[in-house]
């Protein structure tokens, strides 16, 4: 790949990640302290992303493939989704915020698979040369929730700044929009399939005749319920309990996540998808534990475990999981494998996580403020319940389905 080209896909993954994180990590705190919503509220706007994920692949199968080129589509939704920043900033009333963010997810969750697309167009090695491209898009993450925690406007200091997340995001999506304009020419795929089995990933339901898949296709839905409390949930309680800068160290969880990739090989040589699996759901216990004891005075050290812990939690589990269901699959069925297990985590799991994360913050509403303690031990439960599941039904033999 030519270095112009490398460094351009290069921008392209940092600010398609650093819009979504500009505004995602502190939807909860913006719609609590400035909105004053209630966790079910809060968790639904959270559900509304997941249903954006849902309809996602209808937008890139089914139209974007088909009749647009793709960096150009992308262009025109994320200047679409800048627009839609912008007038979610002037809503007041939680219920009509649900509608706005739920029309700006439906416009960028298209937007990933469509810079994936892009970035592969351009590849002719993707196993090497796809997760150096991909990273920028996690250094993207990490220096916005840099650059919010420094200018202080993730709430804990004054709570009306807690906005200007949401204006950065719209501006960096117009910027971005523009930019997108100008890169390599992705053209539509005349011929390809747009049928609903294939959009969803339904060719593989043929998995299932193996045990072991079915069970870990059925754990990533169980296990993206409590990843929903953390992703709704955690920078509002880190503003709660009074964390300084939480925004700014909450990317210390995506800084371990490029720990965590690295040292994924040779976890996989060592331990195999069974224990890689069942390491990353102690992880999600200790990192709910660490958010139910601990505090923002002697106990912080366990604030800043539970936080670093998600470079673990996600990368043992989700990425091992897309290697595991690559090496099921074979090359028949990989596309609509992976297609599915997405729509079930990122949809289906999700959307029934952030709404049960909102009603549980609401269940353990004590006067003014949550019972943390109580409401971070509810996913410690749910985990363990997943890793039992585990340990009884899941017995992979390692072999792939051809």
């Amino acid at each position: 790949m030519p270095p112009t080209i490398r460094i351009q896909l290069s921008i392209m993954m940092f600010f398609e990640f650093l819009v979504w994180g500009a505004w995602y990590v502190t939807m909860g705190t913006y719609l609590t302290s400035t909105l004053h919503a209630s966790g079910a509220q809060n968790g639904a706007a959270y559900g509304a992303v997941a249903i954006a994920t849902i309809i996602s692949p209808f937008i890139v199968g089914m139209i974007a493939d088909r009749y647009f080129a793709a960096q150009k589509f992308m262009g025109v939704l994320h200047l679409m989704g800048g627009a839609l920043l912008l007038f979610s900033t002037q809503i007041k009333d939680p219920g009509a915020f649900f509608w706005i963010i739920f029309a700006y997810a439906a416009v960028y969750m298209p937007t990933i698979a469509l810079a994936n697309s892009v970035a592969f167009n351009q590849m002719t090695d993707p196993e090497k040369e796809f997760s150096g491209i991909r990273v920028w898009g996690t250094l993207g993450w990490i220096v916005i929730g840099l650059v919010i925690g420094w200018l202080k406007i993730s709430g804990v200091e004054n709570v009306a700044t807690t906005v200007v997340p949401f204006q950065l995001a719209a501006a960096a999506s117009f910027i971005f929009g523009v930019y997108c304009f100008f890169l390599p020419n992705t053209p539509p795929k005349a011929h390809t399939s747009t049928g609903v089995s294939n959009v969803l990933g339904l060719d593989a339901l043929v998995l299932f005749k193996d045990r072991s898949y079915l069970v870990f296709f059925i754990g990533s839905i169980l296990i993206c319920i409590p990843l929903s409390f953390y992703y709704s949930f955690t920078n509002p309680f880190l503003t709660d309990t009074g964390m300084v800068n939480a925004t700014g160290k909450m990317t210390m969880g995506q800084m371990s996540e490029v720990v965590f990739m690295i040292l994924l090989p040779v976890f996989f040589a060592r331990l195999g998808i069974k224990y890689i699996l069942l390491l990353a759901m102690l992880a999600w216990i200790a990192r709910f534990t660490g958010f139910a004891f601990g505090n923002a005075g002697d106990g912080i050290w366990l604030l800043y475990l539970g936080i670093i812990l998600h470079g673990l939690c996600f990368d043992f589990f989700f990425v091992a999981g897309m290697i595991y269901t690559e090496t099921k699959a074979g090359p028949r069925f990989k596309n609509a494998a992976q297609g599915l297990i997405t729509f079930a985590t990122y949809g289906v799991g999700m959307f029934i996580g952030t709404n049960l994360s909102g009603w549980v913050a609401d269940w353990y509403h004590k006067g003014e403020k949550i019972d943390w303690q109580s409401f971070w031990l509810f996913p410690v439960y749910l985990t363990i319940g997943i890793l039992i599941f585990f340990l009884l039904f899941f017995n992979e033999k390692n072999k792939a389905i051809k």
